[in-house]
C-alpha cells in the first residue's frame, strides 16, 4: 500500500508539534531539579557508563551520552534538512537563498557582538550562545499564531534557520572542538570517503552504512571534534537522489528522494523523543533566590539575553533592509519591517542549540546553569515579543 507524504509540510508540522514536547520535558527538567528528588536526577546523569577496552574504549556520563549519542540523530536530521534545501528547497538558487542568508548573517553577527560588547571581558568564548536558533519552537510559535503571520514568512524563517544552523554547526566544529588528534581525524575521513564511495558503485546495505556512520562517529569522538558533527557529516552526503524501493509518494511531484525517505523515518525520532530528552535533562537548572541573584550580576547572563531578544531582531530587521537597498534580495510577498522584527523576534528563540552551545562553551557547572537559564528566560522574553509585534501589526 502506498503512502502519500508532504516532505515539507511534515516536516513543519512535526516541528511544531515537538516544539510543544520540547517546552514540556523543560518544564518537567526545571521541576525534577527543585523537587525532593533532586539529588537523584543529578545523580542519574552524572552517573557513567564505559564500553570496550584500550583504545575503544567510549566512557560516558549519562548526560553525555545524552549529549554526544542521541543529538547525533538530531544534527544527521539537521544534516539532511540543510542538503534538502540547497538541492531542491528554499536554498536551491542564489536568489532564493540571499535574503534568509543575509538576514541569517545579521542575525548571528548582531548577537555575537551584543554578547561580546556587555560580556566578552569576562567570558569572550560565549559569544556562540546567542547565535543559534530552535527551528521547532520558533516555527511552532509562528504557526500559533495563525492568520497573524503571512504564509511567506514561515518560508523565510526556515530557511533563516536552516543557514542559522550551518553557522552553529561551523561554531561548534572550529570554536568549541577540543585539540585535535589527527590520526583519529584522518580515520574519520577515510570513513567519510568510503560512505561517497558506497553510494558511487550503488550499494544499498543500511547495514554496512551504519558500520561506517558509526565509525565515523566513534573516530570524531577519539579526534577531539565534537562527535554529533558526525550525524550532520552523514546527512550532508546523503545523495539527494530518488529512491525507488520505497512504499511512499511525494504528493507533490510523485517521487520520494533517499533524503526525504530518511527524514521521514528519522525526523520524528529526533522531535519527539532525542530533543525532549535532551530538553528535560540539559534544562536542570536548581532556582534560588541566591541563584537567580547571581545570574541577574552575571555579565555573561546578560550578553546572552541581550544577544538574543535585541540582537536577533535587530540584526535580521537590519540585514534584510540593507540587502534590498543594495538591490541583492526581495523581501517575501506582503512582508514589511514589522513582520520581519517579528520573525527576527521568533529566531531569538535559542533554546535547544543555544543550551547544547552553552554546555561546549563554558566548562564551569555554576557558569552553565547561569546560561542555560539566560537562554531560557532570553527564549520565552523573545516569544512573547515576537507575538505581539505579530498581534499588533495585525491589528494594523
Amino acid at each position: 500500500m502506498i503512502s502519500r507524504i508532504s516532505p515539507l509540510r511534515d516536516f513543519l508540522k512535526r516541528e511544531s508539534s515537538g516544539g510543544v514536547l520540547i517546552l514540556l520535558a523543560s518544564g518537567l527538567g526545571l521541576l525534577t531539579a527543585n523537587s525532593p528528588i533532586s539529588k537523584s536526577y543529578f545523580d542519574a546523569l552524572d552517573m557513567r557508563v564505559s564500553i570496550g577496552a584500550d583504545w575503544y574504549v567510549i566512557d560516558l556520563s549519562v548526560l553525555k551520552i545524552i549529549n554526544y549519542l542521541f543529538m547525533s540523530v538530531f544534527f544527521f536530521v539537521v544534516g539532511l534538512e540543510i542538503k534538502r534545501e540547497m538541492t531542491s528547497g528554499h536554498l536551491a538558487s542564489l536568489k532564493k537563498a540571499m535574503l534568509p542568508l543575509v538576514a541569517a548573517i545579521g542575525g548571528m553577527a548582531v548577537p555575537a557582538l551584543i554578547y561580546l560588547a556587555i560580556a566578552g571581558g569576562v567570558a569572550p568564548g560565549g559569544w556562540g550562545v546567542p547565535v543559534a536558533t530552535d527551528i521547532a519552537l520558533a516555527v511552532g510559535l509562528l504557526t500559533m499564531l495563525g492568520t497573524s503571520v503571512a504564509a511567506s514568512l514561515r518560508s523565510f524563517l526556515l530557511a533563516l534557520a536552516v543557514i542559522d544552523d550551518i553557522g552553529a554547526i561551523l561554531v561548534i566544529a572550529f570554536v568549541y572542538s577540543t585539540g585535535v588528534n589527527f590520526s583519529w581525524l584522518l580515520a574519520g575521513a577515510i570513513c567519510v570517503g568510503a560512505i561517497v564511495g558506497l553510494q558511487k558503485v550503488k550499494v544499498t546495505s543500511i547495514f554496512i552504512y551504519a558500520l561506517f556512520a558509526a565509525t565515523l562517529w566513534f573516530s570524531l569522538y577519539k579526534t577531539g571534534v565534537h562527535p554529533t558533527l558526525a550525524g550532520v557529516i552523514i546527512g550532508l552526503i546523503t545523495p539527494n537522489i530518488p529512491h525507488r524501493q520505497t512504499e511512499l509518494e511525494d504528493i507533490e511531484d510523485g517521487s520520494v528522494s533517499v533524503i526525504e525517505l530518511l527524514e521521514h523515518k528519522f525526523h520524528p525520532v529526533s522531535t519527539f523523543v532525542v530533543l525532549p530528552i535532551f530538553a528535560f535533562a540539559n534544562t536542570g537548572v536548581v532556582i534560588t533566590l541566591e541563584s537567580i541573584k547571581g545570574a541577574s550580576q552575571s555579565l555573561i547572563a546578560w550578553g546572552i539575553f541581550f544577544g538574543l531578544v535585541i540582537g536577533k531582531p535587530l540584526g535580521v530587521l537590519s540585514a534584510a533592509i540593507a540587502a534590498k537597498r543594495l538591490k541583492i534580495a526581495e523581501m517575501p510577498e506582503g512582508v514589511g519591517p514589522r513582520s520581519l522584527l517579528a520573525t527576527g523576534s521568533a529566531a531569538g528563540i535559542g533554546f535547544t542549540v543555544a543550551i547544547f552551545i552553552a554546555n561546549l562553551a563554558f566548562s564551569d557547572p555554576e557558569t552553565q546553569d547561569i546560561a542555560v537559564l539566560a537562554v531560557i528566560v532570553a527564549s520565552i522574553a523573545s516569544a512573547l515579543l515576537s507575538s505581539l509585534i505579530f498581534k499588533f501589526s495585525a491589528r494594523k
